[in-house]
């Protein structure tokens, strides 16, 4: 049989823009500012992670310019070898006081530390990994790298995590791993951590949370959404989160107790195996764990913003569905009125994406807005008022 060994990438892309599921990129001329500038145009930015506002604070400017001078751009190495420097190990102590753990743990990316380290913490066929069935796919394909029977339960259905908890207890699994987003990224709602540790200690299950987007969000000061619902480490073995939002820069990292940083570092590949971040990137994430403990005012910011714009959006008639955070969805329906709504936003000068299957499902496609601490209330009417006007124009009010 003859084959044509690369056909098939032109015809399923094809097939992906025939059912509006296709991503177009633009392209962001300048800084991720509340107003930007995108393909030349002057925008208000809907669509950043970067809630605190800090990817242009001057205090992480500045560290970036010291570190690149003393300690250069480039590590040289992985940190196993010769690439561990002095900042790496401040960041990491930094961090842990921030969190109140033993212990922290940073990886080149967020989605590092789930493919990384997921399938090392549960990795044989005698293990049982428990997943929301709305986890991020980072966590999905950690979980798919390892042997483990892997059982799902409905999105923060309490119910269905104990049924799924009996079934692996059931099975004399060697360890259980429950696994959780700490605030769904689509959805924006927020994982009952309280209610899954609960549970969880009932069967012995070690606990891992990402928490990516509730970091500068939720809890004292930013801290997160073990800070949020008052709970401790160990309740909540694993609290995963990432530089590249609310802090403002890029990495991952993982926090906890010694014993699971010390596991980590040696069984990880992801970490083991990659390059360390450039010093001056490092230095940069030190600034933005110091700004968030000595500028709370970038966390209220962000969340009257929130309050405000939900309500108004609200109001106006969209469907947020379940948010309660930053992250605020205007759910649609149809991935081509996502698409259209998007399109026509970005000519008023609001920047704000579709999301479409199989990021969500296909009757969920939507505009995920997203708040920025710098938004000024004047931002925001104009983009509620470009809402209105558009949202009349196609009918989806």
């Amino acid at each position: 049989m003859k084959r044509n060994s690369t056909e098939f990438l032109r015809l399923e892309y094809e097939e992906l823009v025939k059912n509006n599921l296709d991503w177009k990129l633009r392209i962001l001329e300048g800084p991720s500012t509340p107003r930007c500038v995108v393909e030349g145009k002057k925008v208000i930015m809907l669509c950043s992670n970067n809630y605190l506002n800090l990817s242009n604070h001057p205090k992480l400017k500045e560290a970036a310019k010291k570190y690149a001078e003393s300690h250069g751009i480039g590590s040289g190495s992985v940190r196993p070898i010769a690439g561990n420097m002095d900042i790496h190990m401040e960041v990491e102590k930094r961090l842990a006081k921030f969190k109140g753990t033993q212990a922290s743990l940073v990886y080149p990316t967020g989605f590092m530390v789930n493919s990384g380290l997921i399938p090392q913490l549960a990795p044989g066929a005698d293990d049982v990994i428990i997943s929301d069935e709305l986890n991020h796919g980072s966590i999905i394909d950690g979980v798919r790298l390892s042997k483990a029977k892997r059982l799902i339960y409905k999105h923060n259905d309490m119910e269905d995590l104990e049924r799924a908890l009996k079934e692996a207890d059931g099975m004399n699994a060697r360890r259980i791993l429950v696994t959780t987003d700490g605030v769904f990224s689509m959805d924006g709602d927020i994982a009952p951590l309280d209610e899954i540790a609960k549970l969880s200690a009932e069967y012995g299950a070690f606990v891992y949370v990402d928490d990516a987007h509730g970091e500068g969000v939720l809890g004292e000061g930013g801290r997160g959404i073990i800070s949020h619902f008052k709970l401790s480490h160990r309740e909540v073995h694993a609290e995963v989160g990432t530089f590249s939002k609310a802090f403002g820069s890029i990495g991952g990292h993982v926090s906890g107790s010694e014993d699971l940083i010390n596991f980590a570092y040696n069984k990880s590949r992801t970490w083991l195996l990659t390059a360390s971040h450039p010093p001056h990137v490092a230095a940069v994430q030190l600034a933005a764990i110091e700004v968030l403990e000595t500028e709370p005012e970038h966390v209220k910011r962000l969340w009257d913003n929130t309050n405000y714009f939900r309500k108004e959006v609200e109001n106006l008639g969209y469907d947020t569905g379940n948010s309660q955070t930053p992250i605020i969805p205007l759910i649609v329906g149809e991935a081509a009125k996502a698409k259209a709504l998007s399109e026509r936003l970005f000519e008023e000068g609001v920047f704000a994406l579709p999301i479409v299957y199989p990021m969500v499902a296909k009757d969920k496609a939507r505009i995920r807005t997203i708040m920025n601490a710098g938004h000024s209330r004047e931002d925001l009417d104009e983009v509620l008022a470009a809402l209105e006007k558009i949202g009349n124009e196609l009918k989806i009010l």
